[in-house]
């Protein structure tokens, strides 16, 4: 096989889903994605150059039905920041933790809900899991919770004061009624819920019976946090990912540590230049000079 063979076979080959993922989140400039019912087993990472980001799962055992999953793509040169790499706890949950300036943290998790016709003890695991995951969780740090919870939260902030706001999606169901449950536990609040805009850019999660949009994924972040959360919203088009959910996108205020040359460090390096004053140190410089000079550009090169 000659080598133009070679290279129009590596042009026919279907394109990774994660390459054109990749591509879309590039095209919207997000840092941080949590990523839903990925359905791929096990636990990995995969880095797309091209796209300019890092993506990492949680899956169920190989050899065993391919559902649910988990995961996190992460832009490229965010990834400095990571404390670690994120850690997947189940294959319904994950987590990332953020380095921030001021010597603080964020952690953010990746969560897929039971959807409502689950089993109740299915419901209680992952909930469990859930509340085990936000107890672990230093109090100083910044929580994001994100994900599709398959559920609905309603309107009633009444009711839910300090949990949801009045700009809710129809009403309540019983997973809704648990979320908000560990919401009040853990002091968080459902951002999809707290600001006023068009009513085809809150609900991202598209019913496959009725094909009716309804409010199922959600950006939660504790409460004495909210004023860090400019918006949230859902990004229309962001459907075409082989997925029935709109993208939720949220904009949050927080100062992410960033790489710094050690000023102290350099200022603290010296050359020993007094040993130069011995002539043999001097002549040995050279030669090793004069030898790597000869390596990189040949007499004959020119």
């Amino acid at each position: 096989m000659n080598e133009r063979t070679l290279l129009e076979e590596n042009e026919n080959r279907p394109e990774r889903r994660t390459a054109f993922v990749a591509r879309e989140l590039h095209r919207l400039n997000l840092d941080i994605v949590a990523l839903s019912e990925t359905r791929i087993a096990g636990e990995g990472q995969l880095c797309e150059e091209g796209g300019g980001y890092t993506f990492f799962w949680k899956g169920q055992e190989p050899k065993t039905p391919r559902k649910h999953g988990v995961g996190f793509a992460v832009k490229n040169c965010m990834l400095f920041s990571l404390t670690e790499y994120p850690s997947g706890l189940n294959e319904r949950l994950m987590t990332l933790r953020l380095n921030l300036e001021g010597n603080k943290h964020a952690t953010v998790i990746s969560a897929y809900a039971p959807t409502l016709l689950a089993e109740d003890q299915t419901k209680e695991l992952f909930y469990a899991a859930l509340d085990t995951a936000l107890t672990a969780i230093p109090n100083e740090d910044k929580v994001i919770l994100l994900g599709d919870f398959n559920a609905r939260v309603g309107r009633d902030s009444d009711i839910w004061r300090g949990t949801i706001g009045k700009e809710g999606v129809g009403k309540i169901n019983a997973n809704g009624t648990l979320l908000l449950s560990k919401c009040v536990e853990h002091d968080l609040v459902v951002t999809n819920t707290l600001f006023r805009q068009k009513i085809n850019l809150k609900p991202p999660g598209k019913h496959p019976r009725s094909k009716h949009w309804h409010l199922l994924d959600y950006i939660i972040v504790r409460s004495r946090d909210q004023k860090d959360v400019l918006l949230t919203r859902s990004v229309t088009g962001s459907e075409d990912c082989w997925t029935d959910h709109r993208l939720v996108y949220s904009c949050i205020r927080m100062k992410i540590l960033t790489k710094k040359r050690n000023a102290h460090a350099l200022k603290r390096l010296k050359f020993n230049v007094d040993s130069l004053k011995n002539d043999s140190n001097k002549l040995e410089l050279q030669r090793c000079l004069a030898n790597k000079l000869e390596q990189e550009y040949p007499p004959n090169s020119c």
